[in-house]
């Protein structure tokens, strides 16, 4: 009996953790800096950092349920935005792609979190497919040629996006750490 109420206990504590990362990525998600198509957003950083405290599989459920509750109406997309047409649209790709970047990032970080190199090269590896995947959805919905959807979606944003992962690199360890040691990881 003792054994099912540790179980249920550690179930609970499980969901719980789903829901507040997710929560987590909703409160970070619509902050984003307009600057053309795709604007900066901070949902890359919140899943980066829910990887490494929650792991790859349990990581990348937060961000379907993030992606879930923006499908559904709340303003949880960039710039406050939701809605079908919002992952339907230009800029939709790089919404779905984000579901193969949490799976790459977070295989590497469940390997090697506390190597912050190898962290690195999973999260470049990932977003690179997100990259891919929302250009190539924001060329086909946009009507305009893979060179110019690579100026619109990936270029300007590079700088960032690496800066966001060595961010994560640097204080998810310390997060996990952190858990770890309070026996709640």
């Amino acid at each position: 009996m003792e054994n099912s109420k540790s179980t249920n206990k550690s179930k609970v504590y499980e969901m719980a953790s789903i829901g507040l990362m997710a929560a987590v990525i909703c409160i970070l998600g619509p902050l984003s800096i307009p600057i053309g198509l795709v604007p900066i957003s901070f949902t890359n950083l919140a899943i980066y950092i829910t990887l490494y405290i929650l792991g790859m599989k349990k990581g990348t459920l937060s961000f379907i349920i993030y992606l879930l509750v923006g499908f559904a109406g709340l303003p949880v997309f960039s710039g406050f935005t939701s809605g079908p047409s919002k992952i339907l649209g230009p800029t939709g790709g790089y919404l779905i792609g984000f579901i193969f970047m949490a799976l790459i990032a977070g295989f590497f970080t469940d390997r090697f979190y506390n190597k912050w190199y190898l962290s690195i090269i999973g999260m470049i590896l990932g977003t690179a497919v997100c990259y891919i995947f929302g250009t190539t959805w924001l060329a086909y919905q946009a009507n305009m040629p893979a060179r110019a959807a690579l100026a619109a979606g990936v270029i300007p944003f590079i700088p960032g996006d690496l800066a966001k992962m060595i961010i994560s690199a640097y204080i998810g360890p310390k997060i996990r750490n952190r858990l770890i040691k309070a026996n709640l990881f």
